[in-house]
């Protein structure tokens, strides 16, 4: 990656850290003890007048070699 590209993203990601303390403190809690098998994550999003939709997933094997992969590309 270069060097202003890698400095861009930096800056993004401390901008949202600035702008959502709690959600980065949160996601530091669940990962720091690293997603087991069977795990399940979920998520819900409520737009601004419209309902609230929710979904989740149970993290499998598969799930989990894919985020070993996606680490080692990072």
């Amino acid at each position: 990656m270069n060097p202003m590209a890698l400095m861009k993203v930096m800056s993004a990601k401390n901008k949202f850290t600035a702008n959502h303390p709690k959600f980065v403190a949160f996601l530091g809690t669940v990962l720091k003890g690293g997603i087991e098998e069977g795990t399940v994550i979920e998520i819900s999003v409520q737009k601004p007048g419209e309902e609230k939709i929710t979904s989740n997933l149970k993290v499998t094997q598969s799930d989990l070699e894919l985020f070993n992969e996606l680490k080692d590309l990072a």
